[in-house]
């Protein structure tokens, strides 16, 4: 390996990192976002609007920044090409699609088990690439990748009492299907940025595009939110959903470049720790106690995360 891909693999590996932090405080701010006004006012629209509201901001920070670059024109002509299609296949798995099947998983189990069972997403992308991308993967990255879904399931699991029944099994495959969604939306928007013409930046712009466009044409119509999501943009909380976006923006664009630079299955794991950022936040900002579970599960992200972005010398990325 030489140094140019030493240098490339090791930025991948800092960019997917920093894309966790990223994501981890959009976590909790969008937390934030759905218990104000007027959002807990409406409990079963709040996600899903404040969802498109996010990727509809989002999209518009990215785009400002390549019009700003003189480089927008170049994103509009990629949606002419075939990476621009597979692109948008990539984002409607990742945006529409994974986040209306996790949804659907919290109303029927709970957010502590949708989103327990929904971060296996990495195991399934890094299985998903290592068949269709022939991503190379030793017993090391394996071990990491392992390990990473296994600190965050401990990380976001909290028992609860319930009762098993039809809804339960049902949740339990909505957010497996999740899972499966984003893991298809990493190695897509890795297939993707195969062709010469592509840039992460301009795959990013075309992920958060087609996430808002689908949810504002075709989602939020159906369910006829717009009346709350002008609401919310009328009130105070909109510069939160703002910065919200600004934070996704800087999420998407990090791990866009990183799964570029080392692939899906790397870019996804690292990615994945966000979960112990959000922790982190809600520890510093709000005041979340620390619990032995939480040592224990940030450990053992940590430790994957090590494992498998540590593996430099013999990517071939």
């Amino acid at each position: 390996m030489n140094v140019k891909s030493s240098k490339k693999s090791r930025m991948g590996v800092t960019l997917g990192a920093t894309s966790a932090v990223a994501w981890g405080v959009d976590t909790v701010i969008i937390g934030i976002i759905i218990a104000s006004t007027p959002f807990k006012q409406a409990v079963g629209l709040a996600p899903i609007i404040a969802a498109f509201m996010h990727d509809f901001f989002s999209a518009l920070w990215v785009s400002l920044f390549m019009i700003v670059k003189g480089e927008f024109i170049n994103v509009l002509k990629l949606f002419k090409t075939k990476s621009g299609a597979i692109l948008i296949l990539g984002a409607l798995s990742g945006g529409p699609l994974a986040m209306t099947f996790y949804f659907l998983g919290i109303q029927s189990v709970g957010a502590t088990y949708a989103a327990s069972i929904a971060s296996i997403f990495p195991g399934i992308g890094a299985l998903l690439a290592f068949f269709f991308l022939k991503e190379k993967m030793n017993k090391r990255t394996w071990l990491g990748v392992l390990l990473s879904i296994i600190g965050v399931i401990i990380l976001a699991y909290v028992p609860s009492k319930f009762n098993v029944n039809s809804h339960f099994y049902i949740g339990i495959l909505f957010s497996l299907g999740a899972a499966v969604f984003w893991g298809l939306e990493g190695v897509i928007g890795a297939w993707g940025m195969k062709g010469k013409e592509v840039i992460p930046l301009y795959a990013i712009n075309i992920r958060q595009m087609t996430s808002a466009l689908c949810y504002g044409i075709l989602i939020v119509p159906f369910i006829q939110g717009y009346p709350l999501a002008f609401q919310a943009a009328s009130s105070n909380i909109v510069w939160l959903i703002v910065i919200a976006g600004l934070l996704g923006f800087a999420n998407y664009s990090l791990y866009y470049t990183s799964i570029n630079l080392i692939g899906a299955a790397r870019g996804q794991s690292l990615n994945n720790t966000y979960v112990f950022w959000a922790i982190i936040t809600e520890i510093l900002f709000i005041g979340t106690p620390i619990t032995l579970q939480f040592v224990i599960g940030a450990l053992i992200v940590l430790s994957g995360s090590i494992l498998v972005s540590g593996n430099v010398k013999n990517s071939k990325y």
